[in-house]
């Protein structure tokens, strides 16, 4: 799917979903003192029913997670680094290289209707030392291995290298139907005192394509 087509089929229902969803990380990114805590589930799935999606968790655990009525479901799809402009705003998770800098994890690519959501850089758990940076493109260089992007965010700017073979998406269309037993999925929920875990979005990976948040 072209990118372009891909972002405008998005319904604005999805792009609310997904503010929602991406709105919040900076808070999802730390424990909160409360009886909710935020959490991450990244898995496959392996069932789903009317209220309740079960995840085989990354970390080999199974997470049964209760879906809030009037849940959203949308999907991720393969993007390109030629897609990434000055103006975009993405969010890029990454780490710090030896040699210094940021090396990017992933990118993800935010329809216009959403940008600014979630702006700022802050702690993130795709990997141990890793940081989500939501930014605007200030520029992107290419180089031998990839390319260095400059992204721009509350007054503050962050270079990131971003090698041949990181993951970039960004959204698209998703339905219930594409969550099928073996499907990757990304699932921002609350944890209750109970251990009970609950959600309004999921994230989908369609056309084989993993979301890599």
């Amino acid at each position: 799917m072209h990118l372009k087509y891909g972002l405008d089929r998005l319904s604005a229902a999805i792009i609310v979903a997904l503010g929602a969803t991406f709105a919040t990380l900076p808070a999802q990114a730390q424990t909160s003192t409360d009886a909710v805590q935020r959490v991450r589930v990244r898995g496959t799935v392996s069932s789903l029913d009317a209220t309740t999606l079960t995840v085989k968790t990354r970390e080999g655990e199974t997470a049964k997670v209760a879906l809030k009525s009037g849940w959203q479901v949308a999907g991720v799809i393969k993007a390109s680094v030629d897609d990434i402009k000055p103006g975009d705003f993405v969010g890029i998770a990454s780490v710090p290289k030896a040699e210094g800098g940021d090396g990017a994890l992933e990118v993800l690519i935010f329809p216009a209707a959403m940008k600014g959501t979630g702006e700022g850089s802050y702690a993130w758990d795709v990997k141990p030392n890793s940081s989500m940076t939501n930014a605007t493109v200030a520029d992107a260089v290419k180089s031998v291995d990839g390319r260095t992007v400059t992204v721009k965010y509350q007054g503050k700017e962050k270079k990131i290298s971003i090698a041949d073979g990181t993951p970039i998406v960004t959204f698209a269309p998703a339905t219930v139907t594409d969550l099928t037993p073996g499907a990757v999925v990304f699932v921002p929920a609350e944890k209750a005192a109970d251990g009970a875990i609950s959600t309004n979005r999921v994230v989908v990976g369609t056309n084989g394509v993993v979301p890599p948040m």
